[in-house]
């Protein structure tokens, strides 16, 4: 028997390591363990949480139709959930446990654990990224720090060889028979997924987000027939619905990268990554999944990425003087600056923040308030539905100047400019702050110039950008020095 264990890949189709169980031809059991205070302490949102529960039971039924039964458990956290996995597969008798490997390392120290714990076959799959960490480094043997290169590299493996789409089978016999019903009644063991089963971490409601595989799917296909096509010109502007949603499912392993990739190169009728069949849309879409394993490479190769460190060593030494107060702010969406509150308002409110806006966001507390990018990063985990800690991470850092390949410190986002030239009319704004549908186009980006100004139930700007800016370059200048 093969025992799957089930964390951030939760789809049946195109998964290295169930597929890898299957091909035994043996039974397979797979298993979910939730693990509430791990989740905590790397602040999983309540949302997110709630979008990975209605996934399980979507999953249990996929994997039905494979004849594979899943268990559920919660324990507390990472290292309980290495000895609930270890009984089960002894319990079971399973030869093997497989799972797809992560690259934090929290999670790498689980696997390890597991690695330790067993004294039966452990096995570890790259299933996360398009190519393995470790697989795309320079003529010196080492890894990429500048984004530009990397992505040459990995196209050019990719042209050599694309991993093609795993094709996943049934088992052959239906493995629930081997399951004991009665040892599943007792708490201390794991239980066939029901909505009886306890998940106790808080959950906020998904629901606008589908979980079913085939409408998973079909927003993939509707995204490369309809709108990839012009995603380089549409995907900077918030109003449009440009981009391709998708990010929810790729955070969670519902979705895989190379489904994605897959998907597109047939929608375009090619066969390679680089072939002249895909336009400029296809090609900008694809770099920014590239941009998503790089920073997954950058944790295989940079655990300090993981502790809260900066990957630019000197700006260790940054000062950060921002308040409480004016974090509170930014968090409600109530800065003054229309394109940073309406941004903060739609991530508030879904769970999810348009990619552009992220960076203005971003630039906006760690440039403008001068508040550690660290503040900002636990507070998106906490919201986002799409959170993802290898690229919240490489976001915030590069927004912040202290990652790698970031925005250099002097190229300070202009809140205002930003909003000008990404929601010219302000059709995003006024959609996310109502207070402001009054206000004319003309001053919808800088309100507090408007006439009747008195007339709003709205901040005016809590910052001077430009004084701020002359901060900001004093603050990184200092610690530059400091050297």
């Amino acid at each position: 028997m093969q025992l799957m264990w089930f964390r951030r890949d939760l789809r049946v189709e195109d998964n290295t390591a169930l597929q890898s169980a299957i091909n035994t031809q043996q039974a397979v059991i797979a298993i979910y363990v939730a693990t509430p205070d791990s989740w905590r302490n790397h602040h999983l949102s309540p949302i997110q949480a709630d979008l990975i529960y209605r996934r399980l039971f979507e999953l249990q039924q996929d994997l039905a139709q494979l004849n594979i039964p899943l268990l559920y458990m919660e324990v507390e956290n990472y290292q309980q959930s290495v000895q609930q996995v270890s009984d089960c597969a002894l319990r079971y008798g399973a030869e093997r446990v497989v799972f797809n490997r992560e690259y934090e390392v929290n999670e790498q120290d689980r696997d390890d654990l597991l690695h330790s714990h067993s004294a039966i076959e452990i096995q570890g799959f790259d299933d996360k990224c398009l190519l393995p960490p470790g697989s795309v480094l320079n003529k010196q043997g080492q890894y990429f720090k500048v984004f530009t290169p990397f992505k040459r590299a990995y196209l050019a493996r990719l042209t050599e060889n694309l991993p093609p789409v795993v094709k996943t089978t049934a088992v052959r016999d239906d493995s629930t028979n081997i399951l004991d019903i009665k040892a599943e009644q007792k708490e201390s063991y794991p239980a066939l997924l029901s909505p009886q089963s306890v998940f106790s971490y808080p959950r906020e409601s998904s629901e606008r987000y589908v979980v079913n595989s085939k409408a998973i799917r079909q927003l993939l296909r509707e995204f490369c027939h309809e709108r990839v096509d012009n995603y380089h010109n549409d995907r900077d502007k918030p109003a449009l619905n440009a981009t391709s949603m998708l990010s929810p499912y790729l955070a969670i392993g519902a979705l895989s990268v190379r489904q994605c990739v897959a998907r597109v190169l047939y929608s375009a009728q090619a066969h390679q990554i680089t072939s002249p069949l895909l336009g400029e849309g296809i090609h900008t879409w694809i770099s920014e999944l590239v941009w998503r394993d790089f920073y997954q490479h950058l944790l295989h190769f940079e655990p300090k990425l993981c502790k809260g460190q900066n990957f630019v060593q000197w700006t260790e030494k940054l000062n950060w003087p921002g308040s409480k107060q004016h974090l509170a702010a930014w968090q409600k969406g109530m800065t003054g600056y229309p394109i940073v509150d309406a941004a903060m308002r739609q991530l508030n409110q879904t769970g999810w923040m348009h990619n552009r806006l992220r960076m203005v966001v971003a630039s906006f507390l760690t440039k403008d308030l001068h508040i550690h990018w660290h503040d900002g990063e636990r507070y998106f985990m906490q919201k986002l539905v799409d959170g993802d800690y290898a690229a919240n991470n490489g976001g915030w850092q590069w927004s912040a100047s202290t990652g790698c390949d970031a925005q250099p410190y002097f190229r300070i986002f202009n809140p205002t400019a930003q909003g000008e030239r990404f929601d010219p009319d302000g059709d995003f704004i006024r959609h996310w702050i109502p207070e402001l549908s009054a206000v004319p186009n003309k001053f919808i980006h800088q309100p507090w110039r408007w006439e009747n100004v008195i007339s709003l139930s709205y901040p005016k700007p809590m910052v001077d950008h430009k004084s701020e800016r002359e901060i900001t370059l004093r603050l990184f200048q200092d610690a530059k020095d400091f050297q």
